[in-house]
């Protein structure tokens, strides 16, 4: 580590507290591929609007640089492992925002990258979750990303947020054709990843949050004892009794016990007891109360092992809302949590939506499989660093939310983030040249360029 401490100088495009959360990621390049890394790292944030090479070279005042194909050559051809960066990422997060005895709650779900190109191997036609409804369906040619996001409570935000630290490709079962390996499915991936994210993270209580995509027996079988997987239940599921001791004499033990009546019976059910729980930040709201009953059992499927669950199915004592199930794989599993733990499962949909806006996702340009692969994780990854960024910025001075006569906003927002990274960005390169102890600042003439053109061909 030593021989990167020289990049803690005012030649680095990032000041040195925000560089030094970087180093832990600083051994995984050689010296003149982490010098790129930084270079594009520091275009990403303050590129205005699409996050390609030349964009970030632009903003950087580099577009004359006739070593440009370095910097391209850092995604499509040198030698680093995204994998890598996502663990060290992923300890990194927990660190920061997690005591050691939380338990550490992901959120997983897939989105589709919008991408068109015949050079774009992995592009496939899926099924647009966003424009989609249960009585209309929309295609969308892209590609298909499972990412997996740390869910914690940000103070400087006083709200959950979703951070990213793994993002995989999970090709259509097209993208295989004409190949010699069998085609892996979007639970292949995600089974993958779980299992990493546990080896990553070996003394800590993982909750795993995905939607009912993931609500499957055999996914659930192979990582159950893993992670504490909360999902989605279907009303009409088949859920069995816990089994009898083994009989004596020769035969194998049962498996499952007597089968349970369907969740859907139990709504009419004079005889079930409900209890009310005051659930916080309900899909928007505030506060909203809802009905509650739990149990446990076994959902079970021929051939495949028996998964003991924790049920919970939930009512809207208003009628406003349809009645729901849910389980959790941990039958020890308090009600109130499962409701927590799924409801900040939201926030993912939220920041793949703020990526798009603010990091611009889908308007980078690479076509070759190397580089694809690795630029929407790093976009990705790069929303978590600049979370925590302005995590550290908030212990010494207070993040002042954007607002206008018209709107009041009280909260900082990612944007704020966003903005208060960037003039920490502008401040340094500014600062390195013009002196702080002057009531005027005189900023040079290269840098004001940068600036102005920044503003000028903003899309």
């Amino acid at each position: 580590m030593q021989h990167f401490d020289r990049l803690l100088t005012s030649s680095s495009p990032l000041p040195e507290h925000l560089l030094s959360r970087l180093l832990v990621f600083a051994n995984l390049f050689t010296r003149p591929t982490w010098s790129n890394a930084l270079l594009l790292l520091a275009g990403a944030i303050l590129a205005p609007g699409r996050r390609t090479v030349t964009a970030t070279m632009h903003i950087l005042g580099r577009h004359q640089d006739q070593q440009f194909g370095n910097f391209h050559r850092l995604l499509n051809r040198a030698t680093w492992s995204s994998r890598a960066l996502a663990g060290r990422l992923l300890l990194l997060l927990v660190k920061a925002f997690l005591p050691a005895d939380a338990p550490v709650v992901i959120g997983l779900d897939d989105t589709i990258e919008r991408r068109w190109g015949p050079k774009i191997r992995a592009r496939g036609i899926y099924r647009d979750p966003v424009r989609s409804s249960k009585g209309h369906f929309v295609k969308a040619s892209g590609l298909r990303w499972l990412s997996a996001m740390l869910l914690v409570h940000a103070p400087w935000a006083d709200r959950i947020m979703a951070l990213p630290f793994l993002t995989l490709l999970a090709p259509s079962k097209r993208y295989y054709d004409n190949q010699p390996r069998a085609p892996k499915t979007l639970l292949d991936w995600a089974r993958q990843a779980v299992l990493q994210i546990s080896r990553w993270l070996p003394d800590r209580q993982i909750v795993l949050v995905a939607d009912s995509a993931f609500a499957a027996i055999a996914f659930l079988a192979a990582i159950g004892h893993r992670v504490c997987v909360v999902t989605r239940l279907r009303l009409d599921a088949k859920l069995f009794d816990f089994p009898p001791p083994k009989p004596k004499g020769r035969g194998r033990p049962p498996l499952k016990g007597k089968p349970l009546h369907k969740l859907a019976t139990l709504l009419d059910d004079p005889t079930v007891s409900w209890q009310r729980l005051n659930v916080s930040l309900w899909y928007g709201r505030t506060n909203r109360t809802l009905d509650v009953t739990s149990g446990t059992a076994l959902w079970y499927r021929a051939g495949v092992p028996p998964v003991p669950i924790r049920w919970l199915l939930v009512r809207d004592p208003k009628g406003e809302l349809e009645p729901q199930a849910f389980l959790a794989t941990d039958p020890n599993a308090k009600p109130k949590d499962i409701l927590a733990w799924f409801v900040s499962r939201w926030q993912v949909e939220v920041t793949f939506q703020e990526t798009r806006v603010h990091l611009g996702v889908e308007t980078q340009r690479q076509w070759s499989d190397k580089a694809i692969l690795r630029t929407t994780p790093a976009l990705l990854g790069l929303y978590s660093i600049v979370t925590l960024w302005a995590n550290d910025l908030s212990t010494t001075q207070r993040l002042k939310p954007r607002g206008a006569a018209w709107y009041q906003k009280t909260i900082p927002t990612f944007s704020d983030a966003m903005a208060e990274v960037r003039r920490q960005i502008w401040h340094h390169q500014i600062s390195c040249i013009s002196r702080q102890d002057r009531e005027t600042m005189e900023i040079p003439r290269a840098i004001w360029n940068r600036m102005a053109n920044a503003l000028a061909y903003a899309v």
